[in-house]
């Protein structure tokens, strides 16, 4: 069951969804879709937007691709470091960064941080803005 909401609205459903996918790493999006509308012994509990699942699923489909470009901006980090909540946040917007052309760059980075300081701690919004930036930025020069 789809419906439409704002895309701020729509990216928090995405990063649920995609938080959720931290826990179970061979979910696919249409599985994770289900398991939010399905819980609660089947009544809807959230339904979710159209551009949230294509979010979802186009992450899920490049994320081996969206891993590496996010694992190659980490600087004496690895990716198992990385918390549940900045990774799910970076794959969002790398995701959205890469695969829709039509929302400008500030906005994708502008909106993960907002969604950073509502769900991560203290120094997360300051992580997904530099390893956003630094994407954005590369992406520029290699266009």
């Amino acid at each position: 069951m789809s419906k439409q909401i704002s895309r701020r609205a729509a990216r928090e459903q995405g990063f649920a969804l995609l938080f959720t996918l931290s826990f179970h790493p061979n979910a696919t999006a249409q599985e994770l879709v289900a398991g939010a509308i399905d819980e609660n012994n089947g009544v809807t509990a959230l339904a979710i937007d159209v551009f949230a699942e294509q979010l979802v699923t186009r992450t899920i489909e490049h994320l081996d691709e969206i891993d590496a470009g996010i694992a190659l901006r980490l600087k004496d980090w690895k990716m198992e470091r990385i918390s549940r909540v900045s990774l799910a946040l970076l794959r969002l917007a790398v995701s959205e960064l890469l695969y829709f052309d039509e929302i400008p760059t500030g906005v994708t980075i502008n909106e993960a941080v907002e969604l950073a300081k509502r769900y991560g701690d203290e120094d997360t919004p300051s992580f997904v803005n530099g390893i956003l930036g630094t994407i954005a930025r590369q992406m520029i020069e290699h266009s």
